[in-house]
């Protein structure tokens, strides 16, 4: 925290990481491993279509 000069600053880079942090971050104990590439696949797509937009 003692990078950012201003809390506005850090705010948004906490929000955009958290947005971004709950697209990927998928507990890999609680599904089975086709389940887990299956999502990753699906949010790294996602992820993809919202760069290019």
């Amino acid at each position: 925290m003692s990078r950012f000069r201003r809390m506005r600053s850090l705010q948004k880079f906490a929000a955009v990481h958290y947005s971004i942090h709950n697209l990927f971050n998928a507990e890999r104990n609680l599904c089975s491993r086709q389940n887990f590439k299956r999502n990753r696949a699906a949010a790294l797509a996602e992820w993809c279509d919202l760069c290019m937009a």
